[in-house]
């Protein structure tokens, strides 16, 4: 049965230099199109991403809204284009400030943004936001990278009463880490949004680094995918602890073992 499937990724080619995630970003989408089923794909606006080259443009009826996060707003800006080879729509996320003036992790001297944490939960939100400005009803929202790991707690606590989520289920795929760094002293207090508050964080260490975060993504997922074979043991360990369905890294050929996930969750 044809599901509609909303991938909200960290990274895609061609608008990321290749990488195990962002090639990840790219095929699993086209994979799960070609399969029959209904799509939608998001990731950030890095500043790196050349918008003439990857003819990206401003979606005027989406962009416009300002994201209150820790007592500050922030305009969210929703950009467009289309990945010519497999006629993917990709949906972009900008704000001026988190995104278009910045690089990905790490700034031009290679030091991690000390507001990574930030900039994760303004993506969260804004994809979220926009997915239901669209009035599109996902089945599945399936969440590939750390920079959308706030996702389902907000799907299960501060979302969890909007129609277009009320009987989403959310699948997270776990990468090796690519942070070295914490998320910002802060990182909480951003967070903290309706049903996502202090309560429902204070099982977390005030100490966020990727570890931490993997966990929280995974106390509130439907179904869990290691989807790199040198994904950490502890992180499924703890996945496999908590009896949600699990998916162990089906190798390269993966487009069926994760069709068959969908329907098991």
């Amino acid at each position: 049965m044809a599901k509609k499937i909303l991938f909200i990724n960290q990274e895609i080619v061609p608008y990321v230099p290749d990488s195990d995630l962002s090639l990840m970003g790219k095929a699993l989408p086209q994979a799960i199109l070609e399969k029959g089923h209904e799509i939608r794909t998001f990731m950030p606006k890095w500043g790196t991403i050349n918008e003439r080259r990857g003819q990206l443009h401003e979606v005027i009826r989406l962009s416009g809204m300002n994201l209150i996060i820790d007592d500050t707003d922030h305009p969210l800006i929703i950009k467009v284009a289309t990945i010519v080879q497999t006629r993917i729509q990709v949906y972009f996320i900008d704000n001026e400030d988190y995104f278009s003036k910045r690089q990905m992790i790490q700034n031009e001297a290679g030091e991690e943004y000390a507001d990574n944490g930030e900039r994760a939960v303004f993506f969260a939100r804004g994809v979220l936001e926009t997915v239901k400005k669209l009035r599109w009803i996902p089945d599945i929202i399936h969440v590939q990278g750390w920079m959308g790991a706030v996702v389902p707690l907000y799907i299960k606590t501060a979302y969890r009463e909007e129609p277009s989520f009320a009987s989403t289920k959310v699948v997270t795929s776990l990468f090796p880490n690519t942070l070295s760094s914490e998320l910002g002293s802060n990182f909480k207090a951003c967070v903290d949004f309706r049903d996502a508050n202090a309560e429902v964080l204070k099982a977390y260490k005030d100490a966020f680094d990727f570890n931490e975060l993997s966990k929280m993504a995974i106390d509130y997922s439907d179904g869990i995918i290691a989807a790199h074979k040198d994904v950490s043991p502890e992180l499924m360990k703890y996945a496999k602890s908590k009896n949600i369905p699990t998916l162990d890294y089906p190798g390269e050929d993966f487009a069926a073992a994760y069709e068959e996930f969908y329907d098991k969750i």
